[in-house]
């Protein structure tokens, strides 16, 4: 899967080295090969953030698959800096219906800067392009303001409300037809 740059980020398909690694070490470097050239990205510790619980099952689903890389799951990497800051992307396959789930996070350093709706924005662009994709949604918490302003800044409409054991009350979001 190709990198997809946006203006200040670098979408790095996330890979089974990456979460080999975070799973060995809280921190490290990945040398990567780009459009630019070859740089290094730097993994700090709270890299991928909630996300992190997930790694086990994803690497076995990769290692089970003999893919290097997970299909539509992003790390968001500062280009100035090669700083991984967070990480996007769909959950699962598009249902029957032809709607796909989208999820992300950031870590705290990055919040308020625009990289979030920057990186959702090329995330939806690119998923929407793919078969099967009718409708993108997500969910946010209903005490998580700022998640729900990147998804109205990149075309998102609230579409209901629901509940999980995790997260507690939740906006539900659309971004197609209704």
């Amino acid at each position: 899967m190709p990198v997809r740059n946006t203006p200040r980020l670098r979408l790095l398909p996330l890979s089974r080295e990456m979460i080999e690694r975070r799973l060995e070490r809280a921190e490290f470097t990945l040398d990567d090969q780009g459009p630019e050239g070859e740089w290094t990205v730097h993994f700090g510790p709270e890299w991928p953030g909630d996300a992190l619980a997930i790694f086990p099952a994803l690497l076995r689903e990769l290692t089970t698959s003999g893919r290097a890389e997970a299909a539509t799951t992003f790390v968001a990497v500062g280009r100035g800096d090669g700083e991984a800051i967070g990480q996007l992307g769909a959950k699962g396959e598009p249902d029957a219906a032809g709607d796909l789930e989208i999820g992300y996070g950031f870590g705290p350093e990055s919040w308020g800067q625009g990289y979030a709706t920057e990186a959702v924005a090329a995330l939806c662009d690119f998923l929407r392009g793919m078969d099967g994709v009718r409708r993108l949604t997500a969910q946010t918490a209903t005490g998580n303001a700022a998640s729900g302003r990147v998804l109205e800044k990149t075309g998102f409409v609230r579409v209901g409300t629901g509940w999980t054991a995790d997260d507690g009350d939740l906006i539900l979001w659309a971004w197609g037809p209704q």
